[in-house]
């Protein structure tokens, strides 16, 4: 597997992921009432919106054209973990999502012989992926005094469960190429 196709693939999945994360989080926004928490989700689904762009310039500087993938992490990630049916399942599998989505760019951020614009976009989406993740957890533990101490952690462990299923069906050729860039790093 040649090194720039990886990268190039690589940075099309995160882009790719992002547009539906925006879609996804746009989606839920508009439906919410008015209040903190619809103000915090349309700064998030703004922000991968934004994170989208990076990746796209990313691969503008790179001289690489993105690839059209059909499926991203979300398809899979809806797919095994259901539709949420209360904000407090919304928040919850929003903050598994953005475990993820932390864990791999971090991942990621670990090849250190890739190029610096690379670095440069995963250090930035990794800076504001640090918020999603704050206020989510907030607003979750807020959530505490409604639903429950034990359903809200019922509840994330059922979506990290669903997160892991889908994990396993998106990441054979993700793992491939990054383990391929580690290689050769």
């Amino acid at each position: 597997m040649n090194i720039n196709e990886n990268i190039r693939w690589l940075l099309s999945f995160y882009r790719t992921s992002e547009i539906s994360g925006a879609l996804f989080f746009g989606q839920l926004a508009r439906s919410m009432k008015p209040g903190i928490i619809q103000h915090n989700m349309t700064q998030q689904f703004a922000d991968e919106a934004q994170h989208s762009r990076y990746w796209g310039n990313c691969l503008k500087q790179l001289n690489m054209q993105p690839i059209k993938l059909e499926r991203s992490y979300q398809d899979y990630y809806l797919k095994a973990a259901g539709l949420p049916s209360n904000l407090m399942e919304v928040l919850a599998i929003t903050h598994v999502f953005e475990l993820r989505v932390f864990e791999q760019y971090s991942h990621h951020r670990k090849i250190i012989t890739q190029p610096k614009i690379v670095l440069q976009t995963l250090d930035t989406i990794i800076g504001e992926e640090v918020w999603h993740l704050k206020w989510v957890r907030k607003a979750l533990k807020d959530m505490e005094a409604e639903y429950g101490v034990n359903e809200v952690q019922s509840t994330i462990k059922r979506f990290m469960q669903a997160d892991k299923d889908a994990y396993l069906k998106v990441t054979d050729e993700y793992q491939d190429r990054i383990e391929t860039m580690m290689v050769t790093a």
